[in-house]
């Protein structure tokens, strides 16, 4: 475990997955990173790669090949190896093994790094061909965080606020994690925000596609700003566990999304898919930024 501290906040990184731990307020204590109690959900911030969300029936085809890939790909699952730290950022790399390409051919590495300012945490991700062909891949971010007022005796969570606070749309997750060409209109209060409370997510993710939004912000039960991420994702998923009353919820930049029902077509024409001829790379990034006291 990697740690990150300055006056504001201190923050914590596995290698394990590359994968962000732990957020603390270094005034209050306060820990805004939920901590993967497996009760509700295990992990804290997994990166998603080389898929987003699950291919249908956890298989796609390349070249005529079928291959299998569980929901979220592999990475989140790996050890990343320490190439870079200073006071205030790490970086991490992945590259491509064996047991890897024989569910995604494709050499590659992945970096993944973390940079604190503030309170400000950007994560940075590059992704690089290696390769001598055309790679294909998504990626995309999972942190999860505790609402501002978890209370089990009460129902209401907070509120969800877009830089864009109306006519948002989100596609339908339908079936075996995959998604239906069903849309509907985002629950948006009179003041433009989303309600959160413990039916929210009954629908399970809330999927905006097509750049709806650049910024969204969690506000406590009062609208006060509590924490927010900002991205140039073109996706977003907002995600809590359905039926659970976990006491966290998920804000999700995406560079890809899973299958629509019933895709059989090959992994480089499936909706969202990023592209690398080889020796090129793709860099984004998003950042945390936390309303202190």
């Amino acid at each position: 475990m990697k740690t990150l501290s300055n006056k504001e906040l201190t923050i914590r990184i596995a290698e394990h997955g590359a994968e962000l731990s732990g957020i603390v307020a270094n005034s209050t204590g306060k820990e805004y990173l939920w901590q993967a109690d497996p009760a509700y959900w295990k992990r804290h911030s997994p990166v998603l790669f080389p898929i987003v969300g699950s291919v249908w029936e956890a298989e796609y085809r390349h070249e005529g090949v079928t291959y299998p890939l569980s929901q979220h790909g592999f990475a989140r699952d790996m050890d990343f190896t320490l190439v870079k730290e200073s006071d205030n950022e790490v970086r991490f790399l992945l590259r491509d093994t064996p047991d890897t390409l024989k569910v995604y051919p494709f050499p590659f590495n992945l970096e993944i790094g973390y940079r604190l300012e503030g309170n400000r945490i950007e994560v940075l991700w590059r992704v690089r061909n290696t390769g001598d062909k055309r790679m294909y891949f998504q990626i995309g971010a999972h942190p999860a965080f505790y609402y501002p007022n978890y209370a089990q005796d009460s129902p209401k969570r907070g509120y969800f606020a877009f830089d864009k606070p109306d006519g948002l749309i989100y596609r339908v997750l339908a079936e075996k994690g995959c998604v239906s060409d069903e849309t509907r209109p985002v629950p948006l209060d009179e003041e433009g925000m989303l309600p959160l409370d413990i039916h929210t997510f009954d629908i399970d993710t809330f999927i905006l596609e097509n750049g709806q939004v650049k910024r969204v912000d969690l506000l406590d039960m009062d609208r006060r700003p509590y924490l927010s991420l900002s991205f140039t994702a073109p996706l977003v998923g907002l995600w809590s566990p359905p039926r659970k009353d976990a006491p966290f919820v998920c804000i999700e930049p995406w560079y890809g999304r899973c299958d629509r029902i019933g895709y059989k077509g090959e992994y480089k024409d499936r909706d969202w898919v990023n592209r690398l001829e080889p020796g090129e790379s793709f860099d984004a990034s998003y950042t945390i930024e936390i309303a202190l006291p």
